[in-house]
């Protein structure tokens, strides 16, 4: 800092000797002056420290100077880096900033006197804080004393006692006047009233009465004396004072202390009453002038309201409070004083020590709120700033914040803390914060404040809809009706507002080749899947669709779930015969061997049935037969097996009209005839053996009795070894045949199921055919089937329906049910 300080030489200029009695007084002291120009200046300070200078008691608005100019900030860019002034360890301030020019103007009224007292130096600390980016500027402002104050005595009548024994040239200390101005504007001169007796003589603070001619007590009991104080201030100011001197008898020796300097420390909040000092001093005078009494000599309101000093024994007590924050050391003059008026003085430095009495303050200088979610770490959030008012260890702060947030102190400048973010932040786990920092001093025992700060996260749009189910499945039955509810589908967004609005869509896709939307419908609000149309099971029984759930964030985000349809069967197919062919376009007959005992398989209808489930599970009924009690069916088999043996009383022409039922409710039936002939042989049928020669069946027969013959001849070896090795085998009955037919082991016409033991046609059903030589009449013989004694019947006699016309013509009359 760059100052520039006037000093004005020490000198004592004595006055002379008055004759003339018009002079109004007698001398004139002037004490050693310390005289300084007065000089506003600024000076830019290493470390960014600014320092101004301007005189007390200026009005409020005063403008000391500029601060932006003298930091080369540009206008404007104090209001947006948010600058205002701080004190150092004080509530009041004194000066501010006005924001939009960068004038530094007075707060408050500054009395230099009230602020400092007596010190030659009065400063007044603040801190100037700048924003983004922190910044930290240390002014001092130097409060220059004016002349405000006139010099005052302590009384308004200095009462002195002198025996007329003292001699020419003694000296008596008057106590001087205090001015509370200081340097050049504090008492600088004295002057004494013209008088025959006394002169006035000053050495440095020491203000004394020199007896220029003694005393008679016989001619004048008492003096008067007029003492002027002058100040060196300008308009010049002066006190008065009236010394009244009374002539005693000889009392030559005054009190003397045991000590020119009193030092003490005491700590502060003392409790009242406590000793702080004892002050002592001793008389060599004996009686009435040996008595000393101790008085405060001038000091000051303040001292007056926290000591006192006891009159008789000298003892300084405390009354009041001891702050060492608000003065950290007295400085008491002590009066002591014999009985017949005799006086001196002593001082008394009390050092006021500090104790651990003041709590840190937490403040909080800035704060973002709310703060982003998806803010990085290290992401400064506010500006916190601690005092205090201790000194030295007292004085040294830890600040800490609990440890189950995402957030830390980082020391900054000097007594200021950043508070930043340490992780990243999430909303939908925890959307509010309540931040405590603590601040513990190093004082003993430790003091501490804490405040806590109340911070909010913003949403950001960082997490997409999520479907309750990983997969939804929707069941509907076939044919159901256009705009029926399937199921319905739920996701959760956890962002807030319009983050976590969600919208549901079908995904674009196709099934069996046809959009996804001809087929299914979703509600964008509530999720519920609509059917558009009607499902035939038969045509598909499941498809899967993809559905999107998406919010109305920015950018939105989305997810996709599966849905898959199963549609369910109902009964609306009736059960379709494959054997006998139920077209009518084919006659279908089986030869029944004589020999047939009872539960022999001689036939079997095959039926199936296009639904699935229940609705597939067919049942065989026998609804109308030539002979009731000859024939019965497997309910479930199909197979047509003899219900006991085989009588010649019977029949040789059967016919059975047979139906099949399927389980589902309200269930679905077909019907067809199987045609019968009891005989072992074909030859035995009167109206069968000019088959071969009728006209329109003669190419048939041909060809059929060449096939024959061929395969009798090239199997004839194979079948004699085969009857040999078979030769202790039961014999099988023998049917004869006159043509072969073929009927399929495992034929299953489109979209028909093959379902075990429902009825349906089964794969496992297998049938070998034994042939012999001959002709058409020759024997065919049945074997068991491969399962459940089933007739394996691969073969069986074909003719067309007007082959047999005759034939089975009577035989339908007598068909009883």
């Amino acid at each position: 800092m760059l100052s520039v300080w006037l000093n004005v030489i020490f000198g004592f200029i004595p006055s002379p000797k008055m004759d003339n009695p018009s002079n109004m007084y007698s001398n004139i002291i002037t004490f050693p002056t310390c005289g300084f120009y007065f000089l506003l200046l600024f000076a830019r300070v290493t470390y960014g420290d600014l320092s101004y200078s301007f005189p007390e008691e200026m009005k409020r608005g005063s403008i000391i100077g500029n601060v932006a100019k003298d930091l080369g900030l540009e206008r404007g860019a104090l209001s947006i880096r948010r600058a205002r002034m701080e004190t150092d360890g004080t509530e009041k301030r004194y000066c501010d900033i006005n924001l939009n020019n960068g004038e530094l103007i007075i707060a408050n009224r500054i009395d230099r006197e009230e602020l400092c007292g007596e010190k030659a130096s009065c400063i007044l600390k603040h801190e100037l804080v700048l924003e983004n980016p922190l910044e930290l500027h240390l002014v001092n402002l130097h409060v220059q004393d004016v002349n405000d104050n006139s010099p005052l005595f302590k009384e308004d009548l200095i009462k002195i006692e002198i025996r007329e024994s003292s001699v020419k040239g003694s000296r008596f200390v008057i106590e001087e006047a205090h001015d509370t101005d200081v340097g050049l504007n504090s008492v600088q001169q004295y002057s004494l009233k013209n008088n025959a007796n006394f002169i006035l003589a000053a050495d440095g603070n020491t203000l004394e009465l020199v007896l220029e001619k003694e005393l008679d007590r016989e001619k004048q009991h008492g003096i008067n004396l007029l003492l002027t104080a002058l100040d060196g201030g300008s308009p010049q100011r002066s006190g008065t004072v009236v010394i009244h001197v009374t002539v005693l008898d000889a009392n030559d020796n005054a009190p003397v202390f045991s000590q020119a300097v009193y030092k003490a420390r005491l700590p502060e909040n003392s409790p009242p009453d406590t000793v702080v000092v004892t002050v002592s001093a001793s008389d060599a005078d004996e009686g009435v002038n040996a008595d000393v009494t101790y008085e405060f000599g001038h000091v000051s309101d303040d001292v007056k309201k926290v000591f006192s000093i006891d009159r008789n024994v000298g003892k300084i007590r405390v009354i009041g409070i001891v702050d060492y924050e608000t003065t950290r050391s007295f400085e008491i003059r002590v009066k002591a004083k014999d009985g017949l008026g005799l006086s001196s003085y002593a001082k008394v430095i009390i050092d006021i020590t500090d104790v651990n009495d003041n709590a840190p303050v937490v403040s909080l200088k800035s704060l973002t709120n709310p703060i982003p979610e998806d803010s990085a770490p290290g992401t400064e959030v506010g500006i916190v700033n601690v005092q205090d008012r201790d000194s030295e260890a007292n004085r040294q702060v830890r600040c800490s914040i609990q440890q189950n947030v995402p957030f830390k102190l980082v020391p900054s400048i000097k007594n200021y803390y950043s508070l930043v973010t340490t992780g990243q932040l999430d909303r939908e786990l925890e959307s509010d914060y309540n931040i405590t920092i603590t601040a513990t001093d190093e004082g003993s025992p430790p003091l501490s404040s804490s405040k806590t700060l109340q911070l909010s996260v913003a949403d950001i749009n960082d997490n997409p809809p999520v479907f309750e189910e990983q997969s939804y499945s929707a069941y509907v039955t076939e044919n159901n009706k256009a705009g029926s509810t399937l199921c319905s589908v739920t996701s959760r967004d956890p962002d807030w507002r319009q983050n976590g609005t969600v919208i549901y869509s079908l995904l674009p896709g196709e099934v069996n080749g046809v959009p996804v939307s001809s087929y299914l419908s979703v509600n964008g609000d509530t999720g519920v899947i609509h059917a558009v149309r009607s499902f035939d099971y038969e045509q598909f029984r499941n498809f899967k669709v993809h559905v999107m759930a998406r919010d109305n964030g920015s950018p939105p985000l989305s997810s996709n779930v599966t849905v898959s349809v199963f549609v369910s069967d109902v009964n609306d197919n009736s059960p379709q015969i494959l054997y006998p062919n139920p077209e009518g376009n084919s006659f279908m007959t089986e030869l029944v061997p004589k020999a047939a005992h009872a539960g022999s398989v001689v036939s079997k209808v095959i039926a199936v049935d296009a639904d699935s489930g229940q609705n597939a599970w067919l049942s065989y009924h026998i609804v109308k037969s030539t002979d009731p009690g000859l024939f019965t069916i497997g309910l479930h088999s199909g197979e047509i097996r003899t219900q006991r043996d085989i009588s010649e009383s019977d029949i040789m022409k059967q016919n059975l009209i047979v139906s099949v039922k399927d389980n589902g409710q309200s269930s679905l039936s077909a019907t067809c005839s199987m045609y019968l002939l009891i005989s072992d042989n074909l030859a035995e049928v009167p109206e069968l053996k000019d088959i071969s020669y009728d006209e329109k069946n003669s190419k048939l027969t041909y060809y059929l009795i060449i096939a024959l013959v061929s395969v009798s001849t090239f199997f004839l070896t194979f079948i004699i070894i085969i009857l040999g090795v078979r030769f202790c085998r039961r014999r099988k009955p023998r049917l004869m045949f006159d043509g072969a037919v073929a009927i399929p082991s495992a034929y299953l016409p489109p979209n028909y199921a093959d379902v075990d033991g429902t009825g349906t046609l089964r794969s496992t059903y297998n049938y070998d055919a034994y042939l012999t030589t001959g002709s058409r009449t020759s024997d065919f013989k049945f074997v068991s089937s491969y399962n459940d004694n089933t007739l394996p019947a691969d073969q069986t006699l074909r003719k067309s329906p007007s082959d047999f016309a005759d034939v089975f013509g009577e035989s339908e009359e007598s068909l009883e049910v």
